[in-house]
């Protein structure tokens, strides 16, 4: 299994948003996106996510690992 990128949230706001999501709004240094469900994910503003981070926005986006890191 191929070691996970550093990834910055512009990256997974993007996939984000290429999944259905939209903005909402910016509070301070967290980014707030909607589906059409209106099930939120709250995204923080950084250039470097940590591991546990990334790994949770993946799991609330229902994306793996494999498919985020081909898009």
């Amino acid at each position: 299994m191929p070691k996970l990128p550093i990834v910055s949230s512009k990256k997974i706001i993007k996939v984000a948003l290429k999944s259905g999501y939209s903005f909402v709004r910016q509070s301070g240094s967290h980014i707030v996106l909607k589906n059409q469900n209106n099930k939120l994910l709250v995204i923080p503003n950084h250039n470097a996510l940590k591991k546990g981070t990334f790994l949770q926005i993946l799991k609330q986006l229902g994306i793996t690992k494999e498919k985020f890191m081909k898009k």
